[in-house]
Protein backbone atom coordinates (compact mmCIF):
# COMPACT_ATOMS: atom_id res chain seq x y z
CA UNK A 1 0.00 0.00 0.00
CA UNK A 2 1.45 3.13 -1.14
CA UNK A 3 1.41 5.63 1.59
CA UNK A 4 -0.11 9.44 1.24
CA UNK A 5 2.78 11.31 2.16
CA UNK A 6 3.20 13.40 4.59
CA UNK A 7 0.95 16.22 3.62
CA UNK A 8 -2.96 16.19 4.23
CA UNK A 9 -3.70 16.85 0.57
CA UNK A 10 -2.07 15.87 -2.77
CA UNK A 11 -2.20 17.99 -6.04
CA UNK A 12 -5.61 17.20 -6.83
CA UNK A 13 -7.56 16.67 -3.54
CA UNK A 14 -7.60 16.25 0.16
CA UNK A 15 -6.76 12.87 1.56
CA UNK A 16 -9.79 11.92 3.79
CA UNK A 17 -8.92 8.29 4.94
CA UNK A 18 -10.20 4.44 3.56
CA UNK A 19 -7.64 1.44 2.93
CA UNK A 20 -7.10 -1.38 5.39
CA UNK A 21 -7.81 -4.72 4.92
CA UNK A 22 -11.28 -4.54 5.37
CA UNK A 23 -11.81 -1.22 3.75
CA UNK A 24 -11.82 0.43 0.41
CA UNK A 25 -9.13 2.19 -1.51
CA UNK A 26 -8.25 5.94 -0.21
CA UNK A 27 -10.85 8.56 -0.20
CA UNK A 28 -10.22 11.87 -1.47
CA UNK A 29 -12.19 15.09 -1.57
CA UNK A 30 -11.08 16.11 -5.39
CA UNK A 31 -10.46 20.32 -5.11
CA UNK A 32 -12.16 20.67 -8.61
CA UNK A 33 -15.19 19.34 -7.23
CA UNK A 34 -15.10 20.82 -3.96
CA UNK A 35 -17.27 23.89 -4.38
CA UNK A 36 -20.08 21.61 -5.25
CA UNK A 37 -20.86 21.94 -1.43
CA UNK A 38 -20.52 18.57 1.11
CA UNK A 39 -22.58 17.26 3.77
CA UNK A 40 -21.23 15.98 7.34
CA UNK A 41 -23.34 13.98 9.48
CA UNK A 42 -24.00 11.59 12.09
CA UNK A 43 -25.04 11.54 15.68
CA UNK A 44 -23.80 12.59 18.56
CA UNK A 45 -19.99 11.39 19.55
CA UNK A 46 -19.78 9.44 15.95
CA UNK A 47 -16.61 11.32 14.80
CA UNK A 48 -18.06 14.56 12.78
CA UNK A 49 -15.76 17.38 14.69
CA UNK A 50 -12.33 15.30 13.50
CA UNK A 51 -13.88 15.05 10.12
CA UNK A 52 -15.02 18.62 9.79
CA UNK A 53 -11.05 19.53 11.17
CA UNK A 54 -9.46 16.99 8.61
CA UNK A 55 -11.00 18.94 5.89
CA UNK A 56 -9.77 21.98 7.10
CA UNK A 57 -6.61 21.05 7.16
CA UNK A 58 -6.57 19.74 3.58
CA UNK A 59 -8.31 23.12 2.47
CA UNK A 60 -6.18 25.32 4.37
CA UNK A 61 -2.72 22.91 3.19
CA UNK A 62 -4.03 23.44 -0.49
CA UNK A 63 -4.03 27.50 -0.06
CA UNK A 64 -8.23 27.51 0.82
CA UNK A 65 -9.17 30.19 3.61
CA UNK A 66 -11.73 28.23 5.44
CA UNK A 67 -14.15 29.88 7.56
CA UNK A 68 -16.04 27.24 10.48
CA UNK A 69 -17.93 28.12 13.97
CA UNK A 70 -16.63 26.62 16.51
CA UNK A 71 -19.64 24.80 18.44
CA UNK A 72 -17.71 23.03 21.69
CA UNK A 73 -14.72 25.63 21.73
CA UNK A 74 -12.41 22.51 20.58
CA UNK A 75 -11.88 23.64 17.20
CA UNK A 76 -9.48 26.09 18.15
CA UNK A 77 -6.81 23.32 18.32
CA UNK A 78 -6.17 23.60 14.55
CA UNK A 79 -3.85 26.32 15.44
CA UNK A 80 -1.10 23.71 17.41
CA UNK A 81 0.26 21.11 16.12
CA UNK A 82 -0.75 17.50 17.54
CA UNK A 83 1.60 15.91 20.00
CA UNK A 84 3.87 12.81 19.28
CA UNK A 85 3.03 11.48 22.69
CA UNK A 86 0.46 9.64 24.80
CA UNK A 87 -2.04 6.89 23.93
CA UNK A 88 -3.67 9.05 21.78
CA UNK A 89 -0.69 9.69 19.22
CA UNK A 90 -0.50 5.73 19.57
CA UNK A 91 -3.71 5.61 18.60
CA UNK A 92 -3.01 8.10 15.86
CA UNK A 93 -0.31 5.98 14.55
CA UNK A 94 -2.08 3.07 14.48
CA UNK A 95 -4.79 4.26 12.33
CA UNK A 96 -2.83 5.94 9.79
CA UNK A 97 -0.68 2.60 9.37
CA UNK A 98 -3.90 1.02 8.40
CA UNK A 99 -4.58 3.48 5.75
CA UNK A 100 -1.43 4.09 4.39
CA UNK A 101 -0.90 7.43 6.09
CA UNK A 102 2.21 8.90 6.99
CA UNK A 103 1.02 10.92 9.92
CA UNK A 104 3.05 14.78 10.37
CA UNK A 105 1.83 16.98 13.01
CA UNK A 106 1.61 20.45 12.20
CA UNK A 107 0.41 23.87 13.43
CA UNK A 108 -2.55 26.10 10.83
CA UNK A 109 -2.55 29.52 10.28
CA UNK A 110 -5.85 30.55 12.25
CA UNK A 111 -7.61 33.97 12.85
CA UNK A 112 -9.97 33.65 16.00
CA UNK A 113 -13.12 35.75 15.94
CA UNK A 114 -16.14 36.38 18.25
CA UNK A 115 -19.26 38.42 18.05
CA UNK A 116 -18.92 38.88 22.03
CA UNK A 117 -15.38 40.16 21.61
CA UNK A 118 -14.45 37.40 24.59
CA UNK A 119 -12.52 34.92 22.88
CA UNK A 120 -11.69 36.25 19.27
CA UNK A 121 -11.46 39.69 17.34
CA UNK A 122 -14.55 41.32 17.49
CA UNK A 123 -16.57 40.58 14.07
CA UNK A 124 -19.49 43.27 13.23
CA UNK A 125 -22.06 43.92 10.55
CA UNK A 126 -24.56 46.58 10.37
CA UNK A 127 -27.69 46.55 10.65
CA UNK A 128 -28.01 48.55 7.15
CA UNK A 129 -26.39 45.44 5.71
CA UNK A 130 -28.00 42.57 7.79
CA UNK A 131 -30.98 43.86 5.59
CA UNK A 132 -35.03 43.57 7.13
CA UNK A 133 -35.62 40.15 5.74
CA UNK A 134 -32.87 38.45 8.19
CA UNK A 135 -33.98 41.06 10.80
CA UNK A 136 -36.74 40.05 10.86
CA UNK A 137 -35.85 36.26 10.64
CA UNK A 138 -33.57 37.11 13.90
CA UNK A 139 -36.36 38.66 15.79
CA UNK A 140 -38.95 36.33 14.65
CA UNK A 141 -41.11 39.39 12.83
CA UNK A 142 -44.89 38.57 11.97
CA UNK A 143 -45.57 39.41 8.30
CA UNK A 144 -47.24 43.20 9.50
CA UNK A 145 -44.48 43.78 11.52
CA UNK A 146 -41.72 42.55 8.95
CA UNK A 147 -43.61 44.92 6.54
CA UNK A 148 -43.33 48.25 8.96
CA UNK A 149 -39.60 47.02 9.14
CA UNK A 150 -39.40 47.52 5.32
CA UNK A 151 -40.77 50.84 5.57
CA UNK A 152 -37.94 52.46 8.41
CA UNK A 153 -35.52 50.57 5.84
CA UNK A 154 -36.46 53.10 3.31
CA UNK A 155 -37.29 55.74 4.84
CA UNK A 156 -33.61 55.69 5.66
CA UNK A 157 -32.36 55.28 2.34
CA UNK A 158 -34.81 58.34 1.34
CA UNK A 159 -34.16 60.58 4.07
CA UNK A 160 -30.50 59.96 4.39
CA UNK A 161 -29.96 58.48 7.69
CA UNK A 162 -27.69 55.40 7.91
CA UNK A 163 -28.63 52.39 9.98
CA UNK A 164 -25.54 51.31 11.89
CA UNK A 165 -26.01 49.73 15.08
CA UNK A 166 -28.94 49.04 16.85
CA UNK A 167 -29.84 52.28 18.59
CA UNK A 168 -29.89 54.50 15.03
CA UNK A 169 -32.55 51.78 14.27
CA UNK A 170 -34.78 51.88 17.53
CA UNK A 171 -34.27 55.98 17.06
CA UNK A 172 -35.90 55.69 13.82
CA UNK A 173 -38.91 53.53 14.22
CA UNK A 174 -39.10 56.00 16.91
CA UNK A 175 -39.69 58.59 14.46
CA UNK A 176 -41.59 56.61 12.72
CA UNK A 177 -44.08 56.21 15.22
CA UNK A 178 -44.17 59.50 15.96
CA UNK A 179 -45.04 60.54 12.58
CA UNK A 180 -47.12 57.41 11.47
CA UNK A 181 -49.98 59.59 9.86
CA UNK A 182 -47.87 61.43 7.45
CA UNK A 183 -45.71 58.18 6.70
CA UNK A 184 -48.80 56.09 6.61
CA UNK A 185 -50.48 58.47 3.75
CA UNK A 186 -47.32 57.42 0.90
CA UNK A 187 -46.40 53.83 2.44
CA UNK A 188 -49.21 52.50 4.57
CA UNK A 189 -50.55 52.00 7.37
CA UNK A 190 -48.09 52.09 10.40
CA UNK A 191 -49.96 51.11 13.47
CA UNK A 192 -47.93 52.15 16.38
CA UNK A 193 -48.86 49.27 18.39
CA UNK A 194 -47.04 47.35 15.74
CA UNK A 195 -43.58 50.03 15.58
CA UNK A 196 -43.92 49.08 19.80
CA UNK A 197 -44.00 45.16 19.09
CA UNK A 198 -40.68 45.64 17.09
CA UNK A 199 -38.58 47.90 20.19
CA UNK A 200 -39.79 45.03 22.19
CA UNK A 201 -38.31 42.29 19.85
CA UNK A 202 -35.47 44.59 19.36
CA UNK A 203 -34.99 45.05 23.24
CA UNK A 204 -34.61 41.44 23.52
CA UNK A 205 -32.34 41.04 20.82
CA UNK A 206 -30.08 43.50 22.78
CA UNK A 207 -30.24 41.27 26.26
CA UNK A 208 -29.04 38.60 24.00
CA UNK A 209 -25.98 40.34 23.06
CA UNK A 210 -26.89 41.05 19.34
CA UNK A 211 -26.35 44.76 19.77
CA UNK A 212 -22.37 43.44 19.98
CA UNK A 213 -22.76 42.34 16.46
CA UNK A 214 -23.83 45.84 14.65
CA UNK A 215 -21.73 48.40 14.37
CA UNK A 216 -18.48 49.40 12.69
CA UNK A 217 -15.81 48.71 11.95
CA UNK A 218 -17.91 46.19 9.73
CA UNK A 219 -16.34 42.48 8.45
CA UNK A 220 -14.47 43.23 5.43
CA UNK A 221 -14.72 39.73 3.99
CA UNK A 222 -11.22 40.11 1.97
CA UNK A 223 -9.66 39.33 5.77
CA UNK A 224 -11.40 36.22 6.26
CA UNK A 225 -9.94 34.97 2.83
CA UNK A 226 -6.41 35.30 3.23
CA UNK A 227 -3.94 32.82 1.57
CA UNK A 228 -0.56 33.43 3.61
CA UNK A 229 3.00 33.94 1.99
CA UNK A 230 3.62 30.03 2.48
CA UNK A 231 0.87 29.53 0.09
CA UNK A 232 -1.58 28.35 2.72
CA UNK A 233 -5.17 29.21 3.42
CA UNK A 234 -6.34 31.17 6.34
CA UNK A 235 -9.05 28.94 9.38
CA UNK A 236 -11.03 31.41 10.62
CA UNK A 237 -12.80 29.93 13.60
CA UNK A 238 -16.03 31.77 14.84
CA UNK A 239 -16.10 31.33 18.64
CA UNK A 240 -19.90 29.34 18.89
CA UNK A 241 -20.16 27.89 22.15
CA UNK A 242 -21.54 31.51 23.95
CA UNK A 243 -23.37 32.22 20.97
CA UNK A 244 -25.46 28.85 20.76
CA UNK A 245 -27.21 30.15 23.50
CA UNK A 246 -29.17 32.37 20.80
CA UNK A 247 -29.38 29.91 18.00
CA UNK A 248 -31.73 32.48 16.02
CA UNK A 249 -28.60 35.03 16.04
CA UNK A 250 -26.04 31.97 15.19
CA UNK A 251 -28.47 31.05 12.02
CA UNK A 252 -29.02 34.29 11.26
CA UNK A 253 -25.52 35.63 11.38
CA UNK A 254 -24.11 32.74 9.29
CA UNK A 255 -26.50 33.24 6.68
CA UNK A 256 -26.01 36.71 6.61
CA UNK A 257 -21.77 36.36 6.07
CA UNK A 258 -23.21 33.65 3.22
CA UNK A 259 -25.55 35.93 1.52
CA UNK A 260 -22.41 38.50 1.87
CA UNK A 261 -20.12 36.49 0.40
CA UNK A 262 -23.17 35.40 -2.19
CA UNK A 263 -23.62 39.29 -3.76
CA UNK A 264 -19.83 40.51 -3.05
CA UNK A 265 -17.73 38.29 -5.14
CA UNK A 266 -17.43 38.24 -8.43
CA UNK A 267 -18.22 34.70 -11.30
CA UNK A 268 -15.08 32.86 -11.32
CA UNK A 269 -16.90 29.59 -13.09
CA UNK A 270 -15.37 26.24 -12.86
CA UNK A 271 -11.84 27.05 -10.98
CA UNK A 272 -9.46 24.65 -10.15
CA UNK A 273 -10.06 24.77 -6.56
CA UNK A 274 -12.46 27.16 -4.57
CA UNK A 275 -11.72 30.49 -3.44
CA UNK A 276 -13.47 29.94 -0.02
CA UNK A 277 -14.85 26.80 1.80
CA UNK A 278 -17.53 27.55 4.38
CA UNK A 279 -18.94 25.20 6.92
CA UNK A 280 -22.32 25.49 8.62
CA UNK A 281 -21.71 23.57 11.64
CA UNK A 282 -25.39 22.80 13.64
CA UNK A 283 -27.11 23.28 10.02
CA UNK A 284 -30.76 22.13 11.90
CA UNK A 285 -30.91 25.51 13.45
CA UNK A 286 -30.93 27.48 9.95
CA UNK A 287 -34.04 25.55 9.05
CA UNK A 288 -36.22 25.24 11.97
CA UNK A 289 -39.25 27.10 11.74
CA UNK A 290 -37.81 28.88 9.36
CA UNK A 291 -40.23 30.73 6.66
CA UNK A 292 -40.37 29.24 2.88
CA UNK A 293 -39.07 32.87 1.97
CA UNK A 294 -35.83 32.34 3.70
CA UNK A 295 -35.35 28.59 2.94
CA UNK A 296 -35.97 29.45 -0.77
CA UNK A 297 -33.07 32.12 -0.10
CA UNK A 298 -30.67 29.49 1.16
CA UNK A 299 -31.69 27.14 -1.61
CA UNK A 300 -30.88 29.83 -4.17
CA UNK A 301 -28.05 30.76 -2.30
CA UNK A 302 -26.56 26.93 -2.07
CA UNK A 303 -27.35 26.93 -5.99
CA UNK A 304 -25.83 29.90 -7.35
CA UNK A 305 -22.43 30.77 -4.55
CA UNK A 306 -20.67 27.78 -6.86
CA UNK A 307 -19.90 29.85 -9.75
CA UNK A 308 -18.04 32.03 -7.37
CA UNK A 309 -15.74 29.95 -6.06
CA UNK A 310 -17.39 29.12 -2.79
CA UNK A 311 -17.89 26.02 -1.37
CA UNK A 312 -20.39 25.36 1.92
CA UNK A 313 -20.60 21.78 3.56
CA UNK A 314 -23.27 21.53 6.38
CA UNK A 315 -22.65 20.10 9.66
CA UNK A 316 -25.61 17.80 11.37
CA UNK A 317 -26.52 15.18 13.60
CA UNK A 318 -29.06 14.14 10.54
CA UNK A 319 -29.67 14.42 6.94
CA UNK A 320 -32.95 14.78 7.21
CA UNK A 321 -32.19 18.24 8.97
CA UNK A 322 -31.64 19.53 5.17
CA UNK A 323 -34.59 20.17 3.21
CA UNK A 324 -34.06 18.17 0.03
CA UNK A 325 -33.67 20.85 -2.56
CA UNK A 326 -30.80 22.09 -0.77
CA UNK A 327 -29.46 17.94 -0.02
CA UNK A 328 -29.71 17.39 -3.14
CA UNK A 329 -26.94 20.35 -4.17
CA UNK A 330 -24.50 18.45 -1.78
CA UNK A 331 -22.20 16.50 -3.94
CA UNK A 332 -19.48 15.76 -1.64
CA UNK A 333 -20.68 13.38 1.22
CA UNK A 334 -19.94 12.02 4.66
CA UNK A 335 -21.84 10.17 6.54
CA UNK A 336 -21.15 8.74 10.33
CA UNK A 337 -22.99 6.63 12.17
CA UNK A 338 -26.59 7.09 12.58
CA UNK A 339 -28.68 5.30 15.29
CA UNK A 340 -32.26 3.81 14.45
CA UNK A 341 -34.18 2.94 17.97
CA UNK A 342 -37.43 4.11 16.90
CA UNK A 343 -39.62 4.61 13.69
CA UNK A 344 -38.86 7.80 12.57
CA UNK A 345 -35.13 7.20 12.92
CA UNK A 346 -35.21 3.78 10.96
CA UNK A 347 -37.05 5.72 8.46
CA UNK A 348 -34.63 8.60 8.48
CA UNK A 349 -31.36 5.95 8.15
CA UNK A 350 -33.69 4.55 4.78
CA UNK A 351 -33.49 7.72 3.46
CA UNK A 352 -29.91 8.70 4.08
CA UNK A 353 -29.06 5.60 2.73
CA UNK A 354 -31.25 6.10 -0.97
CA UNK A 355 -29.15 9.39 -1.28
CA UNK A 356 -25.78 7.31 -2.29
CA UNK A 357 -24.66 5.46 -4.79
CA UNK A 358 -25.06 1.26 -3.99
CA UNK A 359 -22.08 -0.43 -3.31
CA UNK A 360 -22.33 -4.40 -4.16
CA UNK A 361 -19.84 -5.15 -2.00
CA UNK A 362 -22.19 -4.06 1.14
CA UNK A 363 -25.37 -2.76 2.12
CA UNK A 364 -25.62 0.88 2.84
CA UNK A 365 -28.37 1.14 5.25
CA UNK A 366 -26.55 -1.01 7.25
CA UNK A 367 -23.13 0.03 7.14
CA UNK A 368 -24.56 3.61 8.06
CA UNK A 369 -25.61 2.17 11.59
CA UNK A 370 -22.48 -0.30 11.80
CA UNK A 371 -19.93 2.45 11.24
CA UNK A 372 -17.74 3.14 14.87
CA UNK A 373 -16.55 6.43 15.92
CA UNK A 374 -13.74 7.41 13.28
CA UNK A 375 -14.99 5.31 10.79
CA UNK A 376 -17.63 6.83 8.08
CA UNK A 377 -19.42 6.26 5.00
CA UNK A 378 -18.34 8.40 2.61
CA UNK A 379 -19.04 9.52 -1.19
CA UNK A 380 -17.22 12.10 -3.00
CA UNK A 381 -17.74 13.55 -7.07
CA UNK A 382 -15.48 11.99 -9.04
CA UNK A 383 -14.38 13.01 -12.75
CA UNK A 384 -16.89 15.42 -14.52
CA UNK A 385 -18.88 15.51 -11.31
CA UNK A 386 -20.06 12.20 -11.08
CA UNK A 387 -21.00 11.16 -7.89
CA UNK A 388 -18.48 8.15 -6.40
CA UNK A 389 -19.32 4.74 -4.98
CA UNK A 390 -20.36 4.75 -1.61
CA UNK A 391 -17.33 3.36 0.25
CA UNK A 392 -16.85 2.57 4.08
CA UNK A 393 -13.42 4.47 5.37
CA UNK A 394 -11.49 4.85 8.16
CA UNK A 395 -11.13 8.82 8.82
CA UNK A 396 -7.17 9.94 8.95
CA UNK A 397 -6.30 11.10 12.06
CA UNK A 398 -5.96 15.16 12.36
CA UNK A 399 -2.46 16.34 11.78
CA UNK A 400 -3.26 19.73 14.44
CA UNK A 401 -3.97 19.01 18.07
CA UNK A 402 -7.73 18.07 18.73
CA UNK A 403 -8.99 19.54 21.55
CA UNK A 404 -8.87 23.28 22.74
CA UNK A 405 -6.35 25.67 23.74
CA UNK A 406 -5.90 27.23 27.04
CA UNK A 407 -6.97 30.36 27.74
CA UNK A 408 -3.30 31.49 27.50
CA UNK A 409 -2.80 30.04 24.25
CA UNK A 410 -5.70 31.74 23.07
CA UNK A 411 -5.53 35.07 24.16
CA UNK A 412 -1.69 35.25 22.59
CA UNK A 413 -2.90 33.71 19.21
CA UNK A 414 -5.70 37.01 19.61
CA UNK A 415 -3.20 39.19 20.49
CA UNK A 416 -0.17 38.49 17.88
CA UNK A 417 -3.29 38.63 15.31
CA UNK A 418 -3.03 42.26 12.92
CA UNK A 419 -7.08 42.06 12.68
CA UNK A 420 -6.87 43.37 16.26
CA UNK A 421 -6.13 46.90 15.60
CA UNK A 422 -8.18 46.96 12.85
CA UNK A 423 -11.50 45.27 14.68
CA UNK A 424 -10.95 45.79 18.48
CA UNK A 425 -11.75 49.60 18.72
CA UNK A 426 -15.60 50.29 17.98
CA UNK A 427 -16.65 53.65 15.54
CA UNK A 428 -19.61 55.50 16.33
CA UNK A 429 -20.12 57.98 13.75
CA UNK A 430 -22.65 60.13 12.23
CA UNK A 431 -25.66 58.13 11.62
CA UNK A 432 -29.76 57.61 12.15
CA UNK A 433 -29.58 58.66 15.71
CA UNK A 434 -27.48 61.12 15.59
CA UNK A 435 -29.36 63.02 13.19
CA UNK A 436 -32.86 62.59 14.34
CA UNK A 437 -31.32 63.89 17.72
CA UNK A 438 -30.10 66.98 15.74
CA UNK A 439 -33.34 67.34 13.47
CA UNK A 440 -35.80 67.02 17.08
CA UNK A 441 -33.38 69.52 18.57
CA UNK A 442 -33.25 72.24 15.69
CA UNK A 443 -37.29 71.70 15.75
CA UNK A 444 -37.52 72.64 19.02
CA UNK A 445 -34.90 75.38 18.80
CA UNK A 446 -37.42 76.99 16.12
CA UNK A 447 -40.76 75.92 17.72
CA UNK A 448 -39.04 78.81 20.95
CA UNK A 449 -38.13 81.02 17.99
CA UNK A 450 -41.58 81.14 16.96
CA UNK A 451 -42.69 81.64 20.28
CA UNK A 452 -41.14 84.54 20.65
CA UNK A 453 -41.94 86.06 17.29
CA UNK A 454 -45.31 85.40 17.83
CA UNK A 455 -45.24 87.51 21.53
CA UNK A 456 -43.46 89.73 20.32
CA UNK A 457 -45.60 90.80 17.06
CA UNK A 458 -48.83 90.32 18.36
CA UNK A 459 -48.32 91.34 22.16
CA UNK A 460 -48.55 95.17 21.90
CA UNK A 461 -51.63 95.39 20.03
CA UNK A 462 -54.13 92.76 21.93
CA UNK A 463 -52.54 95.06 25.03
CA UNK A 464 -53.64 98.16 23.77
CA UNK A 465 -57.03 97.09 22.18
CA UNK A 466 -57.74 95.93 25.80
CA UNK A 467 -57.07 99.03 27.07
CA UNK A 468 -54.31 97.00 28.60
CA UNK A 469 -50.26 97.76 29.28
CA UNK A 470 -47.90 95.43 27.32
CA UNK A 471 -46.68 92.39 29.75
CA UNK A 472 -43.52 91.78 27.35
CA UNK A 473 -45.53 88.31 25.75
CA UNK A 474 -47.15 86.51 27.83
CA UNK A 475 -49.57 85.96 25.72
CA UNK A 476 -50.92 83.02 23.84
CA UNK A 477 -48.56 81.47 21.19
CA UNK A 478 -51.12 79.81 19.29
CA UNK A 479 -51.50 82.69 16.95
CA UNK A 480 -48.00 82.52 15.54
CA UNK A 481 -48.30 82.85 11.60
CA UNK A 482 -48.80 79.68 9.57
CA UNK A 483 -47.51 79.14 5.70
CA UNK A 484 -49.37 76.50 3.50
CA UNK A 485 -46.95 73.72 3.02
CA UNK A 486 -46.28 73.20 -1.13
CA UNK A 487 -46.89 69.97 -2.40
CA UNK A 488 -43.43 69.59 -4.06
CA UNK A 489 -42.03 69.90 -0.06
CA UNK A 490 -40.36 66.75 0.87
CA UNK A 491 -41.27 63.95 3.47
CA UNK A 492 -39.11 65.34 5.72
CA UNK A 493 -39.93 68.78 5.24
CA UNK A 494 -43.39 68.29 5.64
CA UNK A 495 -42.45 66.25 8.98
CA UNK A 496 -40.64 68.63 10.23
CA UNK A 497 -43.14 71.24 10.06
CA UNK A 498 -45.51 69.21 11.33
CA UNK A 499 -43.38 68.62 14.40
CA UNK A 500 -43.06 72.30 14.25
CA UNK A 501 -46.56 73.35 14.46
CA UNK A 502 -47.94 70.84 17.11
CA UNK A 503 -45.05 72.25 19.65
CA UNK A 504 -47.35 75.38 19.82
CA UNK A 505 -49.44 73.99 22.56
CA UNK A 506 -48.99 71.79 25.57
CA UNK A 507 -49.27 68.42 24.01
CA UNK A 508 -46.91 69.54 21.25
CA UNK A 509 -44.49 69.95 23.96
CA UNK A 510 -44.79 66.78 25.30
CA UNK A 511 -44.72 64.55 22.44
CA UNK A 512 -40.94 66.34 21.47
CA UNK A 513 -39.82 65.53 25.30
CA UNK A 514 -40.99 62.10 24.09
CA UNK A 515 -39.21 62.30 21.36
CA UNK A 516 -36.39 63.76 22.68
CA UNK A 517 -36.58 61.36 26.13
CA UNK A 518 -36.76 58.07 23.53
CA UNK A 519 -33.80 59.77 21.01
CA UNK A 520 -31.27 60.07 24.50
CA UNK A 521 -32.49 57.92 26.94
CA UNK A 522 -30.38 54.78 24.80
CA UNK A 523 -27.35 56.85 25.25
Amino acid sequence: MVAKGTDVQSGAGIFVGGGGADHAAPQELLLKYANRHGLIAGATGTGKTVTLQILAEGFSAAGVPVFLADVKGDLAGLAKAGSAAGKLHEAFEARSRTIGHALAYKAFPVALWDIFGEQGTPVRTTVAEMGPLLLSRLMGLSAAQEGVLNIAFRLSDEEGLPLLDLKDLQALLVWVGQNAAAIGLRYGNVAPATVGAIQRQLLTLENQGGAQLFGEPALDLADMMRVGADGRGQINILAADRLMGAPRLYATFLLWLLSELFEDLPEVGDPDKPRLVFFFDEAHLLFDDAPKALVDKVEQVARLIRSKGVGVYFVTQNPADVPDDILGQLGNRVQHALRAFTAKDQQDLRRAARNYRPNPAFDTETAIKEVGTGEAVTSFLQAKGVPGMVERTLVRPPASQLGPLTAEERRGLIADSDLEAKYRPAVDRDSAFERLAARASAAAEEAARADEKAARDTGPAREYSAGRRYDGGAASRSAAPRRRSSRSDSLAETLGKSVVRQIGSSTGRAIVRGILGSLFKSR
